[in-house]
């Protein structure tokens, strides 16, 4: 029986996953090779190595070799939470430069970037249009005298004000929207999604239209277009070669006098401290059941916590996740066999290649409602909305129109918590609470408005389920 849990990593993911322990009455040891946060369970310690021990067939125990000071230290666990995230390897895919090799400029990878010092005065080209690289461009494009952005594709560009002025995911990651999305035909949810963020700008206009029907995941940046506008930031076609100073792009354009390169180019995930045995890299169709336990192991007795790219906060399916793979440890409730498990990944894969563009690494990504719901029905904190309707329909209502968030998955079964109610009916009052630093009176107005909302809201709801039936 499972007793004692290594947990590799004491960020955000790893911390939760030490809650989680904790609640299940598990006894978690957490290993973090930085001075960062980790608390009580914090050791100055670096996991050298994970293996299987010998008898891991029978208990599902591993050993686990960490180093401080120079010495090393096996112990053994009866499970192993690995929590290390997922941007720890730079892809720097310079095979796909040709030239970079002779340039003399600076070529750097973003995750060297950490701060606008030292590019004054500087032509730089970021390569690859992903938040990272959208998010650099926009902070240097203030010190360099001039910024080029290279994009293969495009990319969809939300804000991060929505409607009134609040964060747009408050309005998008709400069931809901999921429902509708989930019931309409794809052409139609993607040409309103489409509809929507080129109404807060004309992305052909500004040269960065995806091209192809597929659906492209989109970055989250409010400075890009003004910043285009200005001339600061020009986008320009994908890298067709560098010279020792200048850089050729595919139109037939040049960039002469360029002095440094940033490859916004991603990461390779990567966990050098196990056999390559364990986990089967499959860049397509993903190695892991249910985005955490790698296919074909004897003792589901490893997982790995937010492995995974949401279309919402990591954060709040990692803490789902930590709570799956605890009660997975206790045998609480069990994986299916091993064809099971494959036609369940093939039906995940379905649904990712209906609404998301097919391309490497891009396994891990999925819907955020769908997804947890999916591993809250497994260990029963999934709430029944329609019994809710009945029992609540005030809190039915804010769980269903509201923003979706670990709330919810408090309200019922194992981990209940009595607040959860009661945080979720005043979750606006602490989404307004930081914005009221001027006290003013406010006039009264009426709510007729939103009312009539919510209940067109409702009429399309339901005439899409009608539709769908």
């Amino acid at each position: 029986m499972v007793k004692t849990v290594a947990i590799i990593g004491a960020g955000i993911s790893g911390l939760g996953a030490i809650k989680a322990c904790l609640e299940e009455g598990l006894e978690p040891t957490c290993f973090e090779r930085s001075d960062d946060i980790g608390g009580l369970w914090r050791f100055t310690t670096s996991v050298c190595r994970l293996e299987k021990h010998t008898d891991f067939p029978v208990n599902g125990q591993w050993l686990v070799t960490t180093e401080s000071n120079g010495v090393k230290k096996a112990d053994i666990f009866d499970a192993v939470m690995v929590c290390t995230g997922q941007h720890a390897k730079p892809a720097m895919h310079l095979e796909n430069l040709p030239g970079i090799d002779i340039f003399k400029g600076k070529v750097l990878h973003c995750r060297e970037y950490k701060r606008p010092i030292g590019f004054d005065g500087k032509q730089v080209l970021i390569i690859g249009m992903g938040n990272t690289g959208v998010d650099i461009a926009t902070e240097l494009c203030t010190k360099a005298s001039q910024v080029y952005l290279s994009c293969k594709t495009g990319v969809w560009v939300f804000q991060r004000l929505g409607k009134g002025g609040l964060p747009f995911d408050l309005g998008f990651l709400r069931r809901s929207f999921d429902w509708i999305n989930n019931i309409m035909p794809p052409a139609v949810s993607r040409w309103m999604l489409k509809k929507y963020m080129n109404d807060q700008f004309n992305h052909d206009l500004y040269n960065i239209q995806p091209e192809g029907t597929v659906w492209r995941e989109p970055l989250v940046n409010e400075e890009l277009p003004s910043r285009i506008m200005s001339g600061s930031i020009m986008i320009k076609q994908r890298v067709k070669k560098f010279t020792e100073t200048s850089v050729h792009f595919e139109d037939g354009s040049v960039v002469e006098n360029l002095d440094i390169v940033i490859l916004a180019t991603g990461y390779e995930y990567s966990f050098p401290f196990l056999d390559e045995s364990i986990i089967k890299k499959d860049e397509s169709k993903g190695s892991f059941y249910k985005k955490i336990i790698p296919l074909g192991i004897e003792k589901p007795t490893l997982a790995f916590i937010a492995f995974i790219l949401p279309i919402g906060p990591t954060m709040v399916v990692a803490e789902l996740q930590s709570r799956w793979a605890t009660r997975l440890f206790k045998g609480l409730h069990k994986l299916p066999d091993p064809v099971g498990m494959r036609e369940e990944m093939q039906r995940d894969e379905q649904r990712r290649k209906k609404w998301f563009a097919t391309s490497e690494n891009n396994f891990r990504r999925t819907n955020y409602i769908s997804y947890m719901d999916d591993l809250a029905t497994d260990i029963g904190v999934r709430v029944n909305i329609w019994k809710l309707f009945l029992t609540d329909p005030v809190l039915a209502w804010k769980v269903v129109f509201g923003p979706c968030n670990s709330y919810q998955f408090r309200l019922t079964g194992s981990g209940k918590w009595d607040g959860a109610r009661e945080a979720i009916m005043t979750q606006w009052d602490r989404i307004e609470k930081p914005l009221s630093t001027r006290v003013v009176k406010k006039k009264t107005k009426s709510n007729l408005l939103s009312y009539i909302t919510w209940i067109l809201w409702a009429g399309i709801l339901i005439l899409a389920m009608f539709l769908k039936g």
